[in-house]
């Protein structure tokens, strides 16, 4: 038997609105330790992995562990029919072939519920080895969102710079190249959230390119947090770190080779 509730719907639909276009389906692992989500995207180039933590529920109960397997824009659909701020409840019994979520208002005067059939997914747990990063870059990710939608106007791949200096995002076009230079702030800018303050840590220079349309996907969860983090060495896949209240979303990205 599983229970696990959210205090606001937002958290789960902020979480689908970010995967949904880079996983179709995928199995949600539910344990007493909280919910958990590893899908490959569909051309098995970049990895997203999810961690509800228990303690970030409400209510939370799961007798054993279980799969859950959703379709994501099915599971995205059934929660549009929930508002921002209403409580989440999502229930399956032992035989589960259906997940229900019952949406309930602040003042509980409307009480919504929805079925979902579930699907039966083969998906293994992968590994992913702890690396020791050789730079670390906190930034805000809607800076990060901007950064990288801007370069998207300009080319397919962006370049990715950690030195002394800051961290710059370069991009050549066919017919225009840019790029972005952030500087490391040295704390006297405000964390509030609005001011694009960054911070870097690094060991040595690292400088990878990647995809602009896997980071443009990965950028839409800085609805759940303001804050993201890009953790790089060369020659390993890029991580990008979203943590918020209820646990965390990570993006693993493999570099692109010769493509200086």
């Amino acid at each position: 038997m599983l229970e696990a509730k959210l205090s606001e719907a937002a958290t789960l639909k902020k979480l689908l609105d970010s995967i949904k276009e880079l996983v179709t389906d995928a199995n949600f692992e539910c344990n007493e330790e909280g919910i958990n989500l590893q899908a490959m995207d569909n051309s098995h180039v970049a990895l997203v992995a999810v961690e509800l933590q228990r303690a970030g529920f409400k209510k939370f109960r799961c007798d054993h562990p279980m799969p859950l397997g959703v379709n994501i824009a099915t599971f995205t659909k059934v929660l549009r029919c929930a508002k921002d701020d209403d409580t989440c409840t999502l229930k399956a019994s032992d035989q589960v072939d259906v997940l229900n979520l019952v949406y309930e208002s602040r003042n509980t005067d409307r009480i919504a519920e929805y079925d979902m059939k579930l699907m039966d997914i083969d998906s293994d747990q992968l590994g992913i080895p702890e690396t020791e990063y050789d730079a670390r870059v906190t930034m805000s990710s809607a800076e990060f969102a901007r950064v990288v939608r801007d370069l998207m106007q300009l080319g397919e791949s962006v370049r990715i710079d950690v030195s002394k200096e800051g961290v710059r995002f370069a991009t050549d076009g066919d017919a225009s190249n840019g790029s972005v230079l952030l500087k490391h702030s040295d704390g006297s800018a405000p964390d509030d959230g609005k001011t694009p303050s960054v911070k870097i840590e690094m060991n040595q220079h690292v400088s990878l390119s990647f995809s602009l349309k896997y980071l443009v996907n990965f950028s839409k969860s800085m609805n759940l947090t303001n804050k993201v983090q890009l953790m790089m060495s060369n020659d390993v896949p890029l991580l990008v770190n979203y943590e918020f209240g209820q646990g965390h979303i990570r993006y693993y990205l493999a570099p692109k080779i010769g493509d200086d």
